[in-house]
């Protein structure tokens, strides 16, 4: 006797060696069960919430019972586990009847699994179909039943779920097969979607539609035998069953969101780190709409005139006055390069850094009616030329801004001190170190076009400088806020509001009748500036409305030349065919105007210079060929 209760102690423990010596364990927090064994799931979502791509399997966010109709989770209890209610995570007669049939099969053709067991087998254990992972899934599923609440169990199942084409959980599914939320799920359709976890691969209704209908019939008896549904309602959803939603025609390019969302996930990276988890979404601030149009407008204008002019690539940016990114637009093509050409590439700006030169010389003393001449100079062995050669003789600084004339910006920046001109450039927004150098004042610093913007949008601003945002929260796969933006703060000012109506001023004339003509918007009040690199390198517009700002690059990645490209010529273009639609249907708000002045003989030059302005933009917006 002694014998036979060692032996059977022996036995017992070598038993319960070979079933659980490598029993993985629940997660300690049952809020990680939503997160395990996910794969890499990546979706990005516009600021009005809408999604505008997904990296990887659709998870979808979770939904609660309450969200669903009744039917929908009665479909699943029917047909997988109908005693769900009654078991502690085993059901015994389930599983005797499966050995039962699986004896007179001779082979493993029913599982006997409950809701809570399969929940096991998805997040826990491996797919193997072995006797001891059946009874490592018994164990866990008994543990579980101890941990979480019936409701509790069923809401994760019902979200974790594979059901088919990359689709886990019933509210990708539900977005899937029928392009609306799981709230809104028919009966025939949640029959349907329970009918997948038997075979999600084999019958998805995409691939094998007749058979995935003829199990969804299965599914509406068994919710009839458990008195879920009544036999009217069975005729119906038999008689009419679900009609998969007609894939939406997409007419946008793959890539057109690429280089949002390659920014965005290396910010929340940067942010959250090690804890990231598998399975995010990502909240940005882009318009859909408004990257569609930059995208057209880009590629249009380059594939009408890049290859003539040897320019091989272009970027576009977009902000609003609050400093949301609306539009980002790295390159022609994400497909071929996803070098972020707005945020990554360093550019000389050229004449399109002019702005800031003169914000600083303002600061030191000067204004718009300020003049120098327009003459042949040399500046500490530095002898800067227009471009195109020519001079003009006493020419204001506000002339001197439309017509892009180098002598003179080279003259207020000496006058006003390198130093003083890098500083400026930091504090509206240039993120990158410049150079203090006298020919900084005619732009030869790098600079990324996104920091370009945002220096323009400081002085639509009236001088207050917001920084780019573009990335607002990160969720995990529950919904839950990881990582959020801080609240905007009101703009800091960087200078003084009469300086940036000043610049707001001048760089009207530069759409109205200097070198940004192309840029006109028609009826609309916009400023701008043209900017073009040494032997054309580099071509630039930017420029702003009162409710928007947008900056565009035109150039090659090697550095060499355009042939002969400048601001004002395929940037330009772009950006006026971009910000006209844009703008479509918006109002036409003008842009910040000097504030009254007293009539000193200075003042008196520049109210006239205004009045001038003015007039000028009449005539453009009236339809007049001679402004």
């Amino acid at each position: 006797m002694v014998i036979v209760l060692i032996g059977s102690a022996v036995g017992g423990a070598i038993a319960w060696r070979w079933a659980f010596h490598d029993l993985p364990s629940l997660p300690e927090n049952s809020a990680d069960l939503w997160e395990v064994r996910r794969e890499r799931s990546v979706t990005l979502l516009a600021a009005d919430g809408s999604e505008l791509a997904v990296r990887g399997p659709r998870y979808a966010r979770p939904v609660t019972l309450d969200e669903l109709p009744p039917h929908v989770p009665q479909a699943f209890i029917a047909i997988e586990d109908v005693r769900f209610y009654e078991h502690d995570g085993v059901d015994r007669r389930g599983l005797a009847r499966a050995m039962v049939a699986n004896i007179q099969a001779g082979s493993a053709v029913q599982g006997g699994s409950t809701l809570t067991m399969q929940l096991i087998k998805n997040l826990v254990l491996s797919p193997e179909r072995t006797i001891r992972r059946k009874v490592q899934e018994i164990r866990l599923a008994l543990a579980l039943e101890e941990r979480l609440s019936k409701q509790e169990i069923l809401e994760l199942y019902l979200n974790r779920v594979y059901l088919g084409e990359r689709a886990f959980g019933i509210e990708a599914a539900s977005y899937r097969y029928f392009n609306k939320p799981a709230s809104e799920l028919t009966l025939a359709e949640a029959a349907l979607l329970a009918a997948l976890p038997k075979a999600p691969s084999r019958l998805a209704p995409t691939v094998n539609l007749e058979e995935a209908r003829a199990r969804a019939r299965s599914v509406l008896l068994a919710m009839v035998e458990a008195g879920f549904i009544t036999s009217l309602d069975y005729i119906g959803a038999v008689a009419e069953p679900a009609t998969l939603a007609e894939p939406e025609a997409d007419p946008r390019d793959p890539g057109l969101f690429g280089y949002v969302f390659d920014h965005a996930l290396a910010q929340a990276e940067a942010e959250l780190g090690e804890d990231l988890p598998d399975v995010i979404t990502l909240h940005t601030t882009i318009d859909a709409d408004l990257q569609s149009s930059a995208q057209t407008a880009l590629t249009a204008v380059m594939d009408e005139q890049g290859d003539a002019r040897n320019a091989g690539e272009a970027a576009l940016l977009a902000i609003d006055m609050g400093g949301s990114v609306r539009a980002m637009i790295g390159g022609r093509d994400y497909q071929d390069s996803q070098f972020n050409r707005t945020t990554q590439a360093l550019r000389q700006p050229g004449s399109a850094f002019k702005p800031i030169v003169f914000a600083a010389a303002f600061e030191a003393g000067m204004d718009p009616a300020t003049a120098f001449r327009d003459r042949p100079i040399e500046i500490e062995g530095w002898s800067p030329e227009n471009y195109g050669g020519g001079y003009r003789g006493r020419i204001t600084i506000a002339d001197a801004l439309k017509r892009s004339v180098n002598t003179v910006a080279a003259q207020a920046g000496a006058e006003t001190g390198a130093d003083a001109i890098a500083e400026m450039a930091a504090r509206l927004g240039i993120t990158t170190p410049l150079n203090p150098v006298p020919a900084l004042s005619l732009g030869t610093g790098e600079v990324r076009l996104i920091d370009l913007v945002a220096v323009y949008a400081a002085f639509a601003n009236d001088g207050r400088r917001t920084a780019p945002v573009l990335l607002t929260e990160v969720r995990n796969a529950r919904g839950d806020l990881l990582w959020a933006a801080p609240e905007p703060a009101p703009g800091q000012p960087a200078i003084e509001e009469e300086h940036a109506r000043w610049m707001s001023t001048m760089m009207q004339s530069v759409l109205i009748d200097g070198t940004g003509t192309r840029a006109r918007l028609p009826g609309r009040q916009a400023a701008g500036k043209t900017g073009t690199s040494q032997q054309s390198r580099d071509a630039w517009f930017v420029g702003y409305t009162a409710q928007l700002a947008a900056g565009v690059w035109v150039g090659n990645d090697d550095d060499t030349p355009t042939d002969s490209v400048t601001g004002g010529q395929l940037p330009a273009e772009i950006w006026r065919r971009f910000m006209t639609e844009a703008h479509r249907g918006l109002p036409a708000a003008p842009l910040s105007a000097p504030a009254p002045q007293r009539r000193t003989e200075r003042e008196e030059t520049l109210a006239a210079f205004y009045s001038d302005l003015s007039a000028r933009f009449e005539a453009v917006a009236s339809g007049a060929s001679s402004p």
